[in-house]
């Protein structure tokens, strides 16, 4: 997988689907569509998502405390301050739907993580 492109949360609700978004090369309103859904993202909605763009990944939740934890591919589930959170982490880096892009997990107490597997394209 080529590094991805960062896409902000149009809003609030819409963590889920940018990073859908930035992992399988579409836009929000693709997934949005795609899911009938253009609020929180479920898990299950995430898992469909990935099977549907044939994107291989681990069905095992994992819980992490620092980034040296996470595999290179990675879709977060963060307990943040406001509410539960969907980010991604690609090879060092996160890109975080509402806090930009950034070099460590922004503030949140517990983090799981879902492993992508590298044969995306």
């Amino acid at each position: 997988m080529n590094k991805p492109i960062y896409i902000k949360e149009p809003t609030s609700l819409q963590c889920g689907q940018a990073v859908l978004a930035m992992l399988t090369g579409k836009t929000v309103d693709e997934i949005i569509a795609l899911l009938n859904n253009e609020r929180e993202t479920t898990l299950k909605e995430m898992f469909y998502t990935l099977e549907y763009y044939k994107i291989d990944y681990i069905k095992e939740r994992k819980e992490v405390n620092n980034k040296e934890g996470l595999p290179k591919i990675a879709i977060l589930s963060l307990e943040t301050p406001r509410c539960w959170h969907w980010s991604l982490y690609f090879d060092g880096v996160f890109y975080d739907p509402e806090h930009g892009i950034m070099n460590d997990f922004p503030e949140c107490n517990r983090k799981y993580y879902w492993e992508i597997k590298e044969n995306i394209c």
